[in-house]
């Protein structure tokens, strides 16, 4: 795909909304937001890659309540024609068909391959990839399993969503503790899985999420991997000018300044 009238394709993930309280998830909504209002001017795409709520679940006609400015600025990037590309991560893998039917915003729950201006993108959440974590992808499976769906669904709302906010707020992101250090690029996950998928196919750019710590390294000559980090700490992203990725940090005083 060719992209072109200076437009930039844009890149976030982990903004872990609901936690660890209502008050501090409200203030990270709006400083999300006023990023979402400074670049929707040059944004041509936007993929969002996963863990953007800290819990979501949805009955037939429930959906958890707040992240309405949230929501809202997604429709209205929508409806301007801007392609909103939504990776469910491993804590909103539970997100079904309310994004797409009332905002028109594209879901995927696996990695995909993009190309733009000649440039071969990997994009995807991360979580259960690579070496390790069995436990993790033992669980994962659980949670996708459409019976084990039906019978979660089964509880009232009331219970349902006290019960997985309460395990929720338990996190490492939710409580606000330091996340894990750099394990070093032998040692990562993700860059082990990157250099595996090199393995097999070329790709400019291996974009991710989940890791929570915003890393830009080098695989080889053409080869970068990308962790986009988390909004908790580091309001960071990624943004593609058409020649080149980029990782950035959102500054809202900078905004407030302008």
């Amino acid at each position: 795909m060719e992209f072109t009238d200076n437009k930039k394709i844009y890149f976030a993930s982990d903004f872990h909304l609901g936690v660890p309280t209502y008050e501090k998830s409200l203030e990270r909504e709006k400083r999300i937001v006023a990023w979402l209002n400074s670049i929707k001017q040059d944004c041509g795409e936007l993929y969002l890659l996963g863990d953007v709520f800290d819990f979501w679940f949805e009955y037939k006609t429930v959906v958890p309540r707040g992240y309405v400015r949230l929501l809202g600025k997604l429709a209205e990037f929508t409806d301007a024609g801007i392609p909103v590309y939504y990776f469910t991560g491993n804590h909103d893998m539970w997100v079904f068909d309310y994004l797409p039917h009332e905002l028109n915003v594209k879901v995927f729950r696996e990695a995909i391959e993009r190309t733009y201006n000649g440039k071969q993108f990997y994009i995807g959440h991360g979580d259960g990839l690579g070496p390790g974590d069995h436990g993790y992808k033992f669980i994962k499976k659980v949670f996708a399993n459409k019976i084990c769906q039906w019978l979660f669904a089964r509880l009232h709302p009331n219970f349902a969503f006290w019960f997985a906010q309460y395990w929720s707020r338990k996190s490492r992101i939710a409580t606000e503790l330091e996340d894990e250090k750099f394990l070093g690029e032998e040692k990562e996950w993700l860059v082990i899985h990157s250099k595996e998928l090199l393995g097999k196919k070329h790709y400019d750019y291996l974009i991710f999420g989940h890791r929570h710590l915003p890393l830009d390294i080098k695989l080889n000559d053409t080869s970068r991997y990308i962790n986009l980090g988390e909004w908790v700490n580091y309001n960071s992203f990624a943004v593609f000018d058409g020649t080149e990725l980029e990782l950035k940090y959102f500054n809202p005083s900078a905004i407030a300044k302008s």
